[in-house]
C-alpha cells in the first residue's frame, strides 16, 4: 500500500473479474477511423500485461473525447486494435457500455481475457455536464446505472487513469464505494513522481508555465511559490502575458482582447497578488514574436505595435530561460511558450525544449500540448519523466486532493472476499 492506496501487490487477481479504468483518450482521425497518437495507450500497457499475465478476467473502461462531448463523441473501437498490437494478444471489443450485451460478454470472460467496453461517456451520467451540474457524492455515484450494472459482475476495481484523476465521475469514483480497489502501475508511478516533485525537489527547482489553458496554472504557481517548492517560475504563453498586464506592461490590445474573450481577465488581479509576494521569483518575458504576412517578427516589451497579436516569446527571453533550465537541478514544464504548431511562432518553444533535452536536471513534462511538443522536437528519450496527466497533474500540484485519490483510499479499505460481496454493501445486476 502506498499513500493509503492498494497497489497491484496488495490484491489477488487470478481468476478474478477486474474492472480496470484506464485513460486512453487520444486524438482521432475521423476520416480513417484511426488514432493520431498512442502515447496514453502505451503508458497503461505494463498494468494490463501484469493483470492478464496473472490470469485476471480484465474489463477495460475508458472515455474518448474532451469536455465538449456533443462535438467529439467517438467509439473506443480503434483503441482495441492498438491495445491488441501492443499487448501481443487479442483484446475484445463490444459496442456497449453496461447494457445486456456488455454484461453477457463480461460473464463469458475466461482467465487472461481482455474486453474493452465502448466509450463510457455514451452513458449520460459520465458526461462532464452531469459532473459539474449534479455534483453527486461518491456514495451517490455508486447508485448510478453504470456502477449498479457492472459492479455485481466484478471482484475488484483498479484505476490506472491518473490523467483523469481530477474527474469526479462514476467510472472513476463510484466503483470504489462498493468494490475492493487498487491503483495500477501507471497511476502509482505518476503519483510517486509528482509527490516527490512536490516534497523534495533537488535545488534549484525551476517551473516553466505556459500554454493557453491557464486558470489552474495560476493556482499551481501560487501553491509552489507559497510552499517554497519552486525557486524560479519562468512564464510564457498566456501566463506570461497576463502577468505582464498585471504589472502594468503593454502587451498590445489584441492580446488583452484575446485574454478577456477567453475568460481569463479575472486572472489579472491574481497576477497582481502573486507579483506583490513573489516578484523576484516570477520571470516574465522581455520580448515577443508575432506573425506578420506569414513571417516571424520580434518586438521588445513596450514596443509592440498597436495591432500586433503576440504569439510567442522572443529570442532574448528564450535564451535567458535556456540558461535557467540548464543551471537547474529539477525542472517541471507545463505548456508551450507560444503557438508552436506554426513555424513562425514556434521558436520560443523549440529553444525551451532544446534546453530540456541537454540539461543535466531531472525534468518532468505534463499536459497534452507539452507531450505533443516533446514528440514533435524528438525529445521523448531526453525527458526524465513524461506525465500523461494534464488537468489532473495541475490540480495535484495545487495541493488539492484529487477525487479519484480520495475514492481509491476508500476502496482500499474494503477487503477482498467472495465474488462481489463487500464489507457493507451488496449490489445487484
Amino acid at each position: 500500500m502506498r499513500f493509503g492506496i492498494n497497489t497491484l501487490d496488495d490484491v489477488a487477481v487470478t481468476d478474478k473479474t477486474v474492472l480496470c479504468r484506464i485513460d486512453i483518450n487520444q486524438p482521432v482521425d475521423r476520416k480513417t477511423g484511426t488514432l493520431k497518437d498512442t502515447t496514453r495507450i502505451e503508458a497503461c500497457i505494463p498494468t494490463l500485461k501484469e493483470l492478464t499475465n496473472k490470469g485476471a478476467k480484465l474489463v477495460l473502461l475508458a472515455h474518448q473525447g474532451s469536455d465538449i462531448e456533443y462535438k467529439n463523441f467517438y467509439t473506443t473501437e480503434p483503441h482495441a486494435a492498438v491495445l491488441s498490437r501492443l499487448l501481443g494478444k487479442a483484446v475484445g471489443f463490444i459496442d456497449d457500455v453496461c447494457g445486456p450485451a456488455a454484461r453477457e460478454a463480461i460473464k463469458a470472460l475466461k482467465s487472461g481475457d481482455i474486453l474493452l467496453l465502448d466509450n463510457v461517456r455514451f452513458v449520460s451520467e459520465e458526461q462532464t455536464l452531469f459532473e459539474t451540474t449534479l455534483l453527486l457524492s461518491h456514495e451517490e455515484q455508486a447508485k448510478t446505472l453504470l456502477v449498479r450494472k457492472l459492479a455485481p459482475l466484478a471482484d475488484l476495481y483498479i484505476c490506472d487513469a491518473f490523467a483523469a484523476a481530477h474527474r469526479d465521475q462514476p467510472s472513476l469514483c463510484g466503483f470504489e464505494q462498493l468494490l475492493p480497489s487498487a491503483m495500477g502501475r501507471l497511476f502509482e508511478e505518476e503519483f510517486c513522481v509528482i509527490s516527490g516533485l512536490m516534497e523534495k525537489p533537488e535545488r534549484p527547482c525551476v517551473f516553466v508555465l505556459g500554454g493557453a489553458k491557464i486558470s489552474d496554472a495560476f493556482l499551481m504557481m501560487s501553491t509552489v511559490l507559497r510552499g517554497g517548492i519552486a525557486d524560479t517560475v519562468l512564464t510564457g504563453g498566456l501566463v506570461g502575458e497576463v502577468l505582464l498586464w498585471a504589472d502594468g506592461k503593454d502587451i498590445g490590445e489584441p492580446a488583452r482582447a484575446f485574454i478577456t474573450k477567453e475568460g481569463y481577465g479575472s486572472l489579472v488581479e491574481n497576477g497582481k497578488e502573486l507579483l506583490s509576494k513573489y516578484r523576484d521569483k516570477i520571470v516574465r518575458p522581455v520580448d515577443f514574436a508575432a506573425k506578420v504576412d506569414g513571417a516571424r517578427v520580434e518586438y521588445q516589451l513596450g514596443k509592440i505595435p498597436a495591432g500586433a497579436l503576440v504569439l510567442d516569446i522572443g529570442t532574448a527571453t528564450a535564451t535567458a530561460y535556456q540558461n535557467s533550465i540548464r543551471g537547474a537541478k529539477t525542472v517541471f514544464v507545463n505548456g508551450p511558450m507560444g503557438v508552436f504548431e506554426e513555424a513562425p511562432t514556434e521558436q520560443g518553444t523549440t529553444m525551451i525544449w532544446d534546453a530540456l533535452g541537454d540539461t543535466a536536471a531531472y525534468t518532468v513534462i505534463g499536459g497534452g500540448d507539452s507531450i505533443t511538443a516533446t514528440r514533435k522536437y524528438g525529445k521523448t528519450r531526453d525527458i526524465s519523466y513524461i506525465c500523461t496527466g494534464g488537468g489532473a497533474l495541475i490540480r495535484f500540484l495545487t495541493g488539492e486532493e484529487l477525487p479519484v485519490v480520495k475514492a481509491l483510499r476508500h476502496g482500499s479499505a474494503i477487503k477482498q472476499k467472495g465474488n462481489y460481496s463487500v464489507d457493507h454493501v451488496r449490489v445487484t445486476a
